[in-house]
């Protein structure tokens, strides 16, 4: 469901005569915030040349008109239309940048949240260098707004034109654009070009201006990885139902509730063709507030999204309480954890044996322990007798361990406070069980750590997890970048955050492939020397035009048999909200087009003290190896 009650809807005027009766017009009617001019769109100033180039007078209203506080959250400002950063013609690019500067600078004197920008289409580079100069600020001052960029969603003829020149409107083309058009008409490469000058800085986001004929759905799902502040929408998309109210067809419900999980801002412009303008406001309400509601897994992860979080080194870190607490609450995986653990004993003790026969079950990084507990549950449920050793490294959560086995377990359980790889216990075990996986798989060092305990483990023994598998694919991911982009610490290596993973639950993106399997680690490892070294290769097919950002990264694992856990996308275990993927970044966005070809290379590397990870790209161009030898990020052994 929506982080807020109520959606945060405005309305655009395209000129404003008196603003505080605009305000008020706008308040009465339920909008939240107007979009206006900052200048008159007709006043064309003349700061080089021309008869108006010693005019006298404002060149705009007094900010007295409104108090500070209604400036700063009720306006956002539009920069005139005529202003053409990017003409051919010298005096006219000179005349639009002196324009935009007084613009710019006034908006700030005003303290506005956000400014709307036009770029004339694909060509808008000079006026995005412009713009991101002034978002940077001079001597470290920096202005407070944000730069709202208005693209298309889909490059209709004259469209813009007509909106941003405040001409009369005309009737809107239906017709589909075939491969050619698209590629001299793709929006999304307007938006592109934009944001790239800017280095994708997270003051620039998108005004994305809902079309009447809707692209594909593959161009729906790029728009949607993009960082959309707000939606635009004309009030000619809305039909008039029965009631003589304003309703949009199903595709455009079906997408602006898409839209609102990123939680954007919604304008309404263009003439009322309807009883009144309340009413657009009401219908956008409507959709917000009948969204479906949130799985299990967007509900435990409410305010995380996009949250870049480093991953847990448990092997070298103790846990703190509150996140053992976070983690036993998982609804699925410790239920699945449990149905191995039943399955397993099944079948090694028979009908015959089952009061006569004890298995062995060591759990190996027991925590607080729930799988102790699951353990238990599991023999009840089938009927079997087991014994139970609980090892666990971390002082602290042997403490509850030990309380539990006086309390609760009695002889049942062998509480071991120690390394598991040092462990020496009496007996060797039937079932080894362990939670040692990460985001990644193999990235809390699951794969170190069993093969230091399977020399306990029957030669007949079982583990579970029995083998976990590693998966990638490409993602367009602007905001995760922008986020890695600001992080700078003096006393590290430049690309340190451009050179390690992070846990990340994965909202405002797009995935460009389905994604490929990448290491797998098998439990028992029978082999004489056991080598975690990984190596792999693959390779994707890119679907359309798009930025690649980094990678994202699941695992699946099999328990026992057929029990999985996996938050892989297609395959995700129902409820189970333990594990978030994880995302490894590149230092530069690669642009790709359409049905070009892209390798990927990943190692898993080993020494004696750390295991880390090296990634590249090779084609279509070769990129650096991103963290050599380990140089921004290890996982201590």
């Amino acid at each position: 469901m929506p982080t807020r009650e109520h959606i945060s809807c405005g309305v655009f005027y395209h000129n404003v005569h008196d603003m505080y009766d605009s305000l008020g017009n706008a308040s009465q009617a339920g909008y939240n915030f107007i979009v206006a001019p900052i200048v008159h769109p007709r006043f064309r100033r003349e700061f080089f040349a021309g008869k108006a180039r010693n005019r006298l007078g404002a060149f705009t209203r007094s900010d007295l008109v409104l108090s500070t506080q209604d400036w700063n959250t009720l306006v956002v400002g539009k920069t005139s239309p005529w202003i053409n950063l990017d003409s051919p013609v010298l005096s006219i690019r000179r005349n639009s940048e002196k324009a935009l500067e007084q613009e710019l600078n006034y908006a700030a004197h005003l303290s506005l949240p956000a400014i709307l920008v036009t770029p004339m289409g694909p060509n808008c580079v000079n006026l995005a260098r412009f713009i991101y100069s002034k978002t940077l600020g001079i001597s470290g001052h920096q202005p407070t707004y944000n730069v709202w960029v208005y693209i298309p969603m889909r490059a209709h003829e004259d469209e813009a034109k007509i909106f941003f020149n405040n001409l009369s409107n005309g009737d809107e083309g239906t017709d589909e654009l075939d491969s050619s058009a698209l590629a001299g008409n793709d929006t999304w490469e307007w938006w592109n070009t934009f944001r790239t000058v800017c280095n994708t800085d997270k003051k620039i986001g998108l005004a994305l201006e809902l079309s009447a004929d809707l692209p594909s759905y593959a161009e729906i799902e790029r728009w949607l990885g993009e960082p959309i502040r707000c939606v635009f929408v004309k009030t000619t998309l809305f039909s008039t139902n029965k009631k003589g109210f304003p309703v949009l067809s199903r595709a455009h419900q079906n997408l602006l509730r898409r839209l609102f999980k990123l939680d954007v801002q919604v304008v309404i412009y263009g003439n009322n063709k309807h009883i009144n303008m309340k009413h657009y406001l009401q219908y956008m309400d409507h959709l917000w507030a009948t969204q479906d509601p949130d799985d299990a897994l967007s509900n435990f992860a409410k305010g995380y999204e996009d949250y870049l979080q480093v991953p847990l080194q448990p092997l070298m870190d103790n846990l703190e309480s509150c996140t053992y607490e976070i983690f036993e609450k998982d609804p699925t995986k410790y239920s699945e954890y449990q149905r191995a653990i039943y399955n397993a004993l099944l079948d090694r003790i028979s009908e015959d044996e089952k009061d006569t026969k004890t298995n062995v079950v060591m759990v190996v990084g027991a925590g607080r322990g729930p799988l102790v507990r699951a353990a238990i549950a599991a023999a009840k449920n089938a009927q079997r007798l087991i014994k139970v050793y609980a090892v666990e490294k971390n002082p602290n959560a042997a403490v509850t361990l030990f309380a539990q086995q006086d309390e609760m377990w009695g002889d049942q359980v062998i509480v071991a406070h120690c390394d598991m790889r040092e462990f020496n216990p009496p007996e060797k075990a039937d079932i080894l069980v362990s939670e040692l996986l990460g985001s990644f798989g193999d990235n809390e060092l699951s794969p170190e750590c069993l093969d230091g305990a399977q020399k306990f483990l029957k030669e007949d023994g079982v583990s579970i997890p029995s083998s976990y598998t590693s998966y990638i694919v490409p993602v367009s991911a602007p905001k995760l970048y922008s986020e890695i982009a600001q992080m700078k610490e003096k006393d590290k290596h430049p690309l340190t955050y451009f050179e390690m993973p992070y846990v990340v639950h994965l909202h405002n993106h797009t995935p460009l492939s389905s994604p490929k399997e990448l290491f797998k680690f098998v439990h028992p490892n029978r082999v004489e020397v056991p080598d975690n070294t990984r190596y792999g290769k693959l390779n994707f097919t890119i679907p359309y035009n798009c930025s690649i950002h980094g990678f994202a990264g699941y695992f699946e694992t099999i328990l026992y048999k057929d029990i999985k856990l996996s938050i892989l996308p297609s395959s995700h275990s129902p409820g189970l909200f333990s594990w978030f993927p994880i995302f490894f970044p590149i230092k530069d966005p690669l642009n790709v087009n359409a049905k070009q070809e892209l390798d990927v290379h990943f190692w898993r590397c080993v020494s004696p003290r750390n295991v880390w990870y090296e990634w590249m790209i090779s084609k279509p161009t070769i990129g650096a190896i991103h963290n050599p030898c380990g140089r921004s990020y290890t996982i201590g052994l």
